[in-house]
């Protein structure tokens, strides 16, 4: 079908001028509709543009007070780059709330090495597999000890720490300064949020400020909620404000916090229970043919091919009982 050229000059001109009339629509509008004074107006609020010299000075003080609150957050995160680096053995003795020292440590590591190397000759492995059963045992099993402990600690720890705060907010509005409210804590909470407090007390009165006794706290407890108590002190002493407000606040988001770690730990125990029986599957029906049939899997044991297919199979189940274990753990 094909138009006469009359038809088609017509045409171009009305989608000419449909063009130029959405151009300048689109362009105009908002002068017409007031929205070019609404946003005038909003860019002047947010520049601190316009109104008198009181209202002036106020938005300069806000001003100020927020560039304070960004410094300090950036020194703190600036501090956690620091702290993200590999812990120390050291660092990891504090966490688990151990009081021995390094050479103890050191000691301890020797012994487990030399059990399990002792262990597995007897047994009748290689020597080289005795050698890697050393170095797990010296190496890995005494910090694998380590980070269970801290992780248990840790969590002892965020079951009173929400209440250890409700404590000192109610020590403030009762006219206590913050170091008394400190002490009632450090004597009255339990382990391991009494002996934190304490370090802290104690920090104190050799000229240790609150705010490096509390960074010094998340050291040796490296939790979020710590750093969130640290990041409130320091702004407070920085920029002042309400004390109590501002930690009850702190409170309330430490329960919900953790009503909502407890949420997703009920809500993912069945992804758990999943994962741990696919993953002791395999175990359960090799140890079940093993008893009914011992000589149906002996050429896994006993051929190449079968110890090919063995390892192969090990370092595939591994994969996996990886690959559950980042799906059903929630970091938050």
């Amino acid at each position: 079908m094909e138009f006469s050229p009359e038809l088609t000059k017509v045409a171009f001109v009305v989608f000419a001028a449909l063009s130029v009339g959405g151009l300048a629509i689109g362009l105009l509008f908002p002068y017409f509709s007031g929205q070019a004074d609404v946003n005038r107006r909003a860019r002047r609020v947010t520049s601190g543009e316009g109104g008198s010299k009181a209202k002036t000075g106020g938005k300069d003080k806000s001003a100020a007070r927020r560039r304070q609150i960004q410094d300090t957050l950036k020194q703190f995160e600036e501090a956690e780059k620091k702290r993200r680096k590999k812990l120390t053995v050291r660092q990891m003795i504090g966490q688990a709330g151990l009081d021995i020292s390094m050479n103890t440590f050191i000691v301890a590591s020797i012994i487990v090495g030399a059990v399990f190397f002792i262990g597995s000759f007897i047994v009748g492995v290689p020597v080289y597999i005795c050698a890697i059963a050393a170095i797990v045992g010296a190496l890995g099993l005494p910090r694998w000890f380590l980070n269970l402990l801290a992780k248990r600690r840790r969590e002892k720890f965020l079951r009173e720490f929400a209440d250890a705060i409700d404590v000192m907010v109610r020590g403030i509005k009762a006219g206590l300064p913050v170091s008394d409210a400190l002490k009632i804590i450090a004597k009255e909470t339990p382990d391991p949020v009494g002996p934190e407090f304490m370090d802290v007390v104690e920090g104190q009165r050799v000229g240790i400020t609150i705010d490096q006794g509390l960074e010094r706290m998340y050291e040796r407890m490296p939790l979020a909620e710590v750093n969130f108590l640290a990041i409130v002190m320091a702004i407070q002493a920085k920029t002042g404000g309400n004390l109590a407000e501002a930690l009850g606040n702190l409170s309330r988001v430490l329960r919900d916090r953790k009503k909502m770690k407890q949420k997703i730990d009920s809500v993912s125990q069945e992804a758990k229970a999943s994962a741990a029986i696919i993953g002791a599957l395999p175990f359960l029906i090799g140890g079940a043919m093993m008893v009914l049939n011992p000589t149906y899997l002996l050429p896994l044991f006993e051929t190449k091919m079968g110890n090919v297919l063995l390892v192969c199979s090990g370092l595939w189940m591994s994969c996996g009982v990886l690959v559950m274990r980042k799906m059903i753990n929630f970091d938050f």
